[in-house]
């Protein structure tokens, strides 16, 4: 394909090689650089791909070429780093594609949308998850009302690793169940919660924002508009490897089972019937028994394809046509940020309730 869309990876560490993967393979990018600190990591990128000379490999920003042969950057560095180098490529042209957080202050990621806006770039934040086939068709049948009258969701988001320096498993892994549940829902919190418990990392590099260290497990409780209320259990100290969220109704529970490889998607069917004697009047009728009907189980169908490559298909659609994202926009990474800062000020403040 022609005009392919020039692109250089900031950061080759464990998410950078899927995105250098991705692009690399893409037939509308051309990856132009990979920017990494470590010349090891380089070397290996390069063993591992087989670059060609045309690919630039540099330990600093000052390599990468001038717009027009590149136009976008995709940034894969520790979230600390983000406000700074987002900052950076922005005022030079380029447009953005940011790993998740987007930053760890919502006045940074304000900041940073109104930058994008100012310079006429696009600023789209890698929430891989809201690409996902999964994630997609869940939303449409949380809203087709097939599960009834919504009542409550969970998530568990649990591994043995990998642990982060940079944030804590909050910000590691909550970001993803509470953007599915934002997008399935069609609303944010506006209440949250959060306790957690500190066991390797009692002291963090970041201690404005992790005082008392990066937790390792995280309880969190989010209360939406509509009374909806979900809850997380976050841990990367477990080895019992957990990818599962619901959302439950009156009349079934739908559950994305990221380790179900043959069933990742299904809506338990049934409800409660209540049983009462035919001996007392209707005025008298008081159900002290229930018991379960119409239960069974729905495996839901999904397109296929990988995620990531999903989002950078839709970011270079993004810069091609210079249109701002409608699924994982700047606007939602700040949101999302919003929420994060909350559920920080919960924990920080063993576990009282914040408002947003």
């Amino acid at each position: 394909m022609t005009n392919r869309i020039g692109i250089a990876v900031i950061g080759a560490g464990r998410w950078g090689v899927h995105l250098v993967r991705n692009f690399l393979e893409h037939p509308q990018a051309r990856l132009i650089a990979v920017i990494d600190p470590d010349p090891e990591s380089l070397a290996t990128l390069r063993q591992r791909f087989n670059f060609d000379e045309q690919v630039i490999l540099a330990t600093d920003w000052s390599a990468l070429p001038p717009p027009p042969e590149l136009a976008a950057v995709a940034i894969a560095t520790p979230a600390t780093t983000h406000y700074a180098l987002i900052t950076t490529a922005l005022k030079q042209g380029y447009h953005v594609l940011a790993e998740k957080p987007l930053t760890l202050a919502l006045s940074e990621s304000q900041q940073l949308c109104r930058l994008a806006a100012m310079q006429q770039r696009q600023l789209v934040v890698d929430h891989t998850y809201l690409f996902h086939p999964a994630v997609e068709r869940g939303r449409a049948v949380v809203r087709s009302g097939v599960l009834g009258e919504l009542r409550y969701g969970y998530a568990a988001r649990t591994h043995l690793g990998p642990v982060r320096p940079d944030v804590d498993a909050l910000w590691d892994l909550a970001i993803h169940d509470i953007a599915i549940f934002n997008t399935w829902l069609g609303e944010t919190p506006t209440q949250v919660q959060a306790q957690g418990q500190v066991w390797l990392q009692t002291r963090s590099p970041n201690q404005d924002y992790f005082p008392q260290g990066l937790a390792d497990l995280v309880w969190v409780t989010l209360v939406y508009p509509s009374g909806f209320q979900a809850s997380l259990h976050l841990c990367w100290l477990n080895p019992d490897k957990q990818r599962r969220l619901g959302v439950v109704g009156s009349q079934g529970t739908l559950v994305f089972d990221e380790l179900a490889i043959e069933a990742p998607l299904t809506i338990q069917h049934g409800q409660l019937q209540p049983l009462a004697s035919n001996q007392l009047s209707q005025a008298e009728l008081a159900p002290t028994y229930y018991t379960p009907i119409e239960q069974r189980r729905e495996i839901l169908s999904l397109e296929p394809g990988e995620p990531l490559q999903q989002v950078c298909t839709h970011f270079l659609d993004c810069v091609r046509h210079n249109i701002a994202s409608p699924i994982s926009s700047g606007l939602v990474g700040a949101e999302l940020v919003r929420v994060l800062n909350g559920l920080t000020e919960s924990l920080n403040q063993s576990g009282q309730l914040v408002l947003l």
